[in-house]
């Protein structure tokens, strides 16, 4: 086999949208068939992307034997129920992030996929696989910024439609999960580590019940992570990491464009280099990735416990918007 059969759960927009046509344009990814709670919605989808098989059922799509592995884009609080039964039918696993409702309920996913060693399991964290991240990482690791010490992040949109899943409380949404999971993510990833504490202030809407703007601070010892993250705020992202005699700025962090160069600067005593990257799209890669790991049994890039850890901190951040203190994942 060169190409893994995908099968994905929902019609959801991110994979509608941009996951399933970028990993159609993948080298080892075939996607053959789409399943919907409504049949004729996912027969729609399926002429839309040219998909194969379409399915009314999400278990109609799991007992289907020629697909191998299984894309999950459903809303957050269906993440661990659908992903542990498509482990149960056999099939890998590619699950969109945040994880989880919960750490707990995360690690029972965890718990799963380590009865079934045989099979691949991993969060869709797909701005690790993106070339600038890569760049970014090394460059951290080879000292081009001298000693890492604290890293600054922004992510924000403006949302406030009552309707839309990021803002329905009860499902898991709201900025934390939505975005602010990305800082944590990338703190984590550039550390290398586990914060060992944060803080933070986290505002919530009163309607919505869902937290629309959270600023934090997480501890790595002696180094820092801060952030800012959310969902009623001009659209803006950004990223730098500063060393004692560096800096590295991403310009696109998170929804790094498929269809024009991403830009980065390295920044040093000599002067500030700008890093241009070639127009790639980080779904594809990711997508690819995922399946190679398939291909070749081999480990895959971020193992599923990581994603435990990123809901820990979330959770801690929550602790520590109303204690007011400083709190331990």
């Amino acid at each position: 086999m060169s190409k893994v059969r995908w099968g994905v759960l929902s019609c959801a927009g991110i994979g509608v949208e941009k996951v399933i046509p970028a990993m159609q344009r993948g080298k080892h990814t075939e996607i053959v068939a789409v399943a919907s709670r409504s049949l004729d919605r996912a027969k729609r989808t399926a002429e839309q992307l040219g998909i194969a098989r379409a399915y009314g059922t999400y278990d109609e799509l799991l007992a289907d034997t020629e697909v191998d592995a299984i894309y999950n884009p459903l809303p957050n609080h269906l993440h661990v129920p659908w992903s542990i039964k498509a482990l149960e039918a056999g099939k890998h696993v590619l699950c969109e992030k945040p994880i989880a409702l919960t750490a707990a309920e995360g690690q029972a996913l965890v718990d799963a996929g380590a009865k079934h060693p045989e099979l691949k399991l991993t969060e869709a964290f797909m701005y690790r696989h993106h070339p600038q991240w890569v760049s970014a990482r090394r460059l951290v690791n080879e000292g081009k910024i001298g000693d890492l010490r604290t890293i600054a992040s922004f992510f924000s949109y403006f949302n406030d439609d009552p309707v839309n899943i990021r803002n329905q409380a009860d499902i898991g949404g709201g900025g934390l999960m939505d975005i602010g999971c990305y800082p944590i993510s990338l703190s984590r990833f550039i550390f290398d580590a586990e914060p060992d504490r944060v803080c933070g202030t986290v505002e919530y809407d009163p309607k919505l019940r869902t937290d629309r703007l959270a600023s934090v601070m997480m501890r790595f010892g002696e180094n820092t992570s801060t952030f800012t993250c959310s969902t009623q705020l001009a659209a803006y992202q950004r990223v730098n990491i500063f060393g004692t005699t560096g800096r590295i700025e991403i310009e696109i962090p998170f929804n790094a464009p498929p269809d024009k160069p991403c830009r980065m600067w390295h920044q040093t005593d000599a002067g500030t280099e700008e890093i241009v990257f070639d127009v790639c799209d980080q779904y594809t890669i990711q997508g690819d990735s995922v399946s190679l790991a398939i291909l070749e049994d081999r480990p895959v890039a971020t193992p599923i416990a990581d994603a435990v850890g990123n809901m820990k901190v979330i959770e801690a951040i929550v602790r520590a918007g109303k204690s007011g203190k400083w709190e331990t994942p």
